[in-house]
């Protein structure tokens, strides 16, 4: 252990001497929860200790239940955000009954968007986790009433959307093939691929497309919605896209890159490679 890491870890142990909790060392160290406990597991937690800890975790919960009943920001309308903002919670998403909503995803320019429209909408700031293992960020909203809104007003988009303009549907659209969709280029197959469980989201995806003239077709094995052929690529380029920032994961067993690419730029590929 280097001399550093030896003072922080004497210092922690100190102060768990001196009945700190766990809570209470973090703000005093600024360390991370699970380095502390690597210092301080082997010190037995003495009778008034066990009793600050318990006291602490009753107030944490009081705290949190309440959080968790606060009625939220219940827009009547659709904005532009609103739609995107239900939209990824639809696709990449979970909106569970009575407890809230989580998006996780491993791109930060998709995390950062629901961020910052859920802070804008609601007002609310989320729980935030990292998973190193998978490279996924998860954030979550524990919000009873917020995860009954949304819920609400995902089944009423499905039927929204299919009768408004162009440009809604466009940030439909490309929230799903941010959230779900790939490029497949390998010799002269060419093809953009969102993938979904529900047949009735991809019939609804089928619909949006057809409305932008681009030929698609739905793989029910394969629970994926299809687009192929140089011309609707372009099509599909031009008048929906993938958001800028949203990368291919190279890690990934499959895949055929072993490089960071944009799927803008994969799909630029796909195009090009068409002879003339």
């Amino acid at each position: 252990m280097h001399k550093i890491d030896s003072l922080l870890a004497e210092k922690c142990r100190t102060l768990r001497r001196r009945e700190f909790t766990l809570g209470e060392i973090i703000k005093v160290t600024g360390l991370p929860k699970t380095t502390i406990y690597g210092y301080i597991r082997d010190i037995p937690s003495s009778p008034v200790l066990k009793e600050k800890i318990k006291r602490e975790n009753t107030k944490r919960l009081i705290e949190f239940t309440k959080k968790r009943k606060r009625v939220v920001a219940r827009p009547e309308g659709w904005s532009p955000k609103l739609i995107s903002l239900v939209a990824h919670f639809m696709f990449d998403g979970e909106i569970r009954d009575n407890n809230g909503c989580v998006y996780q995803n491993r791109n930060m320019v998709l995390i950062n968007q629901v961020r910052n429209f859920m802070k804008e909408i609601f007002k609310l700031k989320p729980i935030n986790r990292f998973y190193p293992e998978t490279g996924v960020h998860r954030i979550s909203y524990f919000y009873v009433d917020l995860a009954n809104y949304i819920k609400k007003k995902s089944q009423k988009l499905k039927r929204y959307i299919k009768n408004t303009s162009l440009s809604e549907k466009k940030i439909f659209l490309r929230a799903f093939f941010d959230d779900e969709g790939s490029v497949y280029l390998w010799r002269n197959h060419r093809k953009v691929r969102g993938y979904q469980n529900s047949l009735e989201i991809l019939k609804l995806i089928q619909k949006l497309l057809n409305d932008f003239d681009i030929k698609n077709r739905i793989e029910e094995k394969g629970k994926e919605i299809v687009i192929s052929g140089k011309e609707n690529l372009i099509k599909f380029r031009d008048q929906v896209n993938f958001s800028k920032g949203i990368f291919i994961n190279p890690n990934r067993k499959n895949s055929i890159w072993r490089q960071k690419l944009e799927k803008r730029e994969i799909l630029n590929r796909a195009i090009n490679s068409y002879k003339k």
